[in-house]
């Protein structure tokens, strides 16, 4: 399996992302801390005038849960109704074979 590892194209291709990175130019993966000035921290602050705004975690929840039950009603509707449909397609298919049969 090593062997495999050592000569397929998706190893060298990892491998040569990583030997372009470690040159001085590379870009650090995280970035340096820097603590937020008093603008950030002002639009960052609650507002309590916005409070009656606010979408609250349990009704949007609920209303995610009826959506999902509306959707599971209509398939199940749409399920029961191409059922049907096919019970009435084979019945007039067994009614024209039957008058065909019968010479009408």
């Amino acid at each position: 399996m090593a062997f495999f590892l050592q000569k397929s194209s998706i190893a060298n291709h990892f491998r040569s992302s990583h030997r372009k990175t470690e040159g001085s130019l590379a870009v650090p993966n995280r970035a340096f801390h820097v603590e937020l000035g008093d603008r950030e921290k002002a639009l960052l602050a609650k507002d309590p005038s916005l409070k009656r705004f606010k979408s609250y975690k349990k009704s949007v929840w609920r209303l995610k849960r009826i959506g999902d039950v509306l959707t599971i009603v209509v398939v199940a509707g749409k399920a029961s109704v191409c059922y049907k449909w096919n019970e009435v397609v084979d019945e007039f298919y067994e009614v024209v074979a039957m008058k065909s049969m019968s010479g009408q």
